[in-house]
């Protein structure tokens, strides 16, 4: 005959103060655990949302990233031509040569500046971009200082607001616009008329990268598949998609910390809930030995208690969700490693993650509570009736 459930919730309700504490303890864990998995998620998301798989990026052969890329423009008319790339309205072929640069911007939580990236494109490069669209101002004028910045950029440093200036360089640039690119990375950037940039970093022939449009998968494919035996031109080819997600790199030290330290305490909430379930069981030694009166066998007290745990590591793992929560949607920056720049993302509390904090609740909650119940089940009925 099993114990009723309601005998277990009545349990946690009397003792309200010493469930809400360990509950609580149980729940600064979990919250602690999904704040890292949602940072994480938040930065994948940025990457995977940024790059279209019909666009490829060139550089030059050997290079990890654009930032360490030497694209000449004598490459940059190789790559032209090349079967397979599209054409725009004019017939020309869509390649955007491209250079990026890397520079330091005061932001009011961090006066001593941060990295962010300096992208040069062409006109070209704007319109492959399908996802990207103009928030607010206008796109810069090519031959003039001015640059359009991303969402998360104005958002978060004073002085890239519309209409402001920037000083990088030779000289001061206009804020004229602020650009969209929906979750992707295209909202940490800062874009310039690429010969006007390219002019004041003394970089007239050496940039970084060619962005190549394909007219449809099979070309994109046959494109990189070119672009990898042409022995001339010696470059390396990777669709955009891809070598955005492998920038996810940098959330790793963090995943890494954020689970060490999840996993530290969530050795201080298993001890918590087995103390409290151990004090719950001597207190209760009577009730004990009344159920084994009444007839309940020594595997249903033992499953009372372990599922009393259980809703007692729920209760936690619900209150660790709600304490999370208001994470959602927050922007913030994280180094990447690959650009030596900050990224921009927005946390992201996905039903995944709640999931997960659920169950690495119930784990606690199992493991914190099966000695206890096994203490309960262990005791003999006239020692459990003595007992005061």
């Amino acid at each position: 005959m099993a114990v009723p459930i309601s005998y277990n919730i009545r349990n946690l309700v009397v003792r309200k103060t010493t469930t809400l504490m360990t509950a609580l303890g149980i729940g600064l864990t979990v919250a602690v655990l999904l704040s890292v998995l949602a940072l994480v998620q938040g930065l994948r998301t940025a990457f995977a949302a940024s790059g279209d798989p019909l666009n490829i990026l060139v550089m030059r052969d050997g290079s990890t990233a654009e930032l360490n890329s030497a694209f000449t423009r004598e490459m940059y008319q190789n790559t032209k031509f090349k079967p397979g790339i599209a054409r725009d309205s004019k017939g020309e072929p869509m390649v955007s040569l491209e250079m990026v640069q890397v520079i330091n911007l005061p932001r009011v939580d961090a006066p001593d500046g941060m990295n962010v990236t300096i992208r040069g494109v062409l006109p070209v490069g704007i319109e492959m971009r399908k996802e990207l669209k103009l928030a607010a101002g206008r796109w810069f004028e090519t031959g003039k200082r001015e640059v359009v910045v991303g969402k998360s950029i104005a958002e978060r440093f004073p002085d890239a607001k519309l209409g402001g200036k920037l000083k990088f360089a030779r000289g001061e640039w206009d804020v004229v616009g602020v650009m969209d690119g929906g979750r992707s990375a295209v909202n940490s950037e800062i874009w310039a008329d690429l010969n006007q940039a390219s002019s004041d970093y003394n970089r007239p022939d050496t940039l970084s990268s060619a962005l190549v449009r394909a007219t449809d998968e099979a070309s994109a494919q046959a494109l990189l598949n070119s672009f990898e035996a042409d022995q001339k031109l010696r470059v390396k080819a990777l669709n955009e998609k891809a070598y955005f997600e492998s920038q996810t790199q940098s959330a790793a030290p963090l995943q890494f910390l954020g689970v060490f330290i999840s996993i530290v305490m969530a050795v201080g909430s298993c001890f918590a809930a087995m103390n409290t379930m151990y004090a719950a069981v001597a207190r209760r030694a009577k009730e004990v030995g009344t159920l084994r009166v009444l007839g309940f066998s020594k595997s249903s007290i033992l499953t009372s208690f372990f599922f009393e745990s259980l809703l007692l590591s729920l209760v936690g793992g619900a209150l660790g969700c709600l304490l999370v929560l208001p994470l959602n949607g927050l922007t913030t920056g994280i180094g990447n490693f690959v650009t030596f720049s900050e990224i921009s993302f927005d946390f992201a509390i996905t039903p995944a993650i709640m999931a997960i904090g659920m169950a690495f609740a119930l784990l606690l909650g199992a493991v914190g509570g099966l000695f206890p119940a096994s203490s309960a089940a262990r005791k003999e009925i006239l020692a459990a009736l003595r007992e005061a």
